[in-house]
């Protein structure tokens, strides 16, 4: 039937488009790790995008959410999960859940993701996005992540928005090993740290890529000196 072969065309064109997305956006910024490539193909990006923008699940920009938010490139999701490392088993907690998408990359490498998000509408519908696609290690809550999420502890912390700090409660929140993944400072010029904990009280600092993210609703700002 002509449905079916329309049908037929679109799931080809998405895996051309996939494949595109990996070979020409992803591998070119130095995202090479076989398992975070493979992770592209079986978890479905187009399944997260908001319907009105499906035609653009795979291309090289931010696609809205609504309500001032967007998804992060591919290119930046498949860059930040190579960098995590995630292993089977840990910990992450993610601030800023956005459509879902990323919160699912982080739970088919990881053992339990915990995601916050501020604005319920994003909350409901990536749990109804994860729920559909098989997802049941990810607890997604409602409320305001970007000072640190209550007091369990955590082997990966990652940020989706820019913060112009990071709050120290985060760096409280890391397992001994744990390490946290922020995109820090103002516009024009933010900078993607890793935070990683190296014994108790202290950490290493590793500065990753420049790049521009908005901002987390209510992320801390620098203390001004008044002269």
């Amino acid at each position: 039937s002509t449905a079916s072969a329309t049908f037929r065309a679109i799931s080809m064109d998405f895996e051309q488009a996939r494949f595109n997305m990996v070979e020409q956006q992803i591998r070119p910024w130095e995202v090479l790790d076989p398992i975070v490539l493979d992770l592209l193909f079986t978890v479905r990006r187009e399944e997260f995008v908001p319907a009105a923008h499906r035609a653009l699940a795979f291309a090289d920009l931010e696609i809205p959410l609504g309500d001032g938010e967007a998804m992060w490139a591919p290119k930046l999701e498949a860059r930040v999960l190579q960098e995590l490392q995630l292993r089977p088993g840990e910990s992450v907690l993610e601030i800023g859940t956005g459509s879902g998408y990323f919160s699912a990359l982080l739970a088919s490498l990881a053992g339990r993701v915990t995601s916050v998000e501020i604005r319920e509408r994003l909350a409901l519908e990536a749990v109804a996005r994860l729920a559909r696609s098989g997802f049941d290690n990810v607890e997604v809550v409602t409320g305001d992540g970007a000072r640190g999420w209550g007091k369990a502890t955590y082997d990966a912390i990652v940020l989706t928005g820019s913060t112009p700090v990071l709050h120290d409660a985060f760096l409280g929140q890391l397992n001994p090993g744990g390490r946290v993944f922020a995109i820090v400072g103002d516009a024009p010029a933010m900078t993607a740290r890793m935070h990683r904990w190296t014994a108790p009280g202290s950490r290493t600092v590793v500065s990753l890529f420049e790049t521009v993210v908005k901002p987390l609703a209510n992320a801390p700002a620098p203390v001004r000196f008044e002269f």
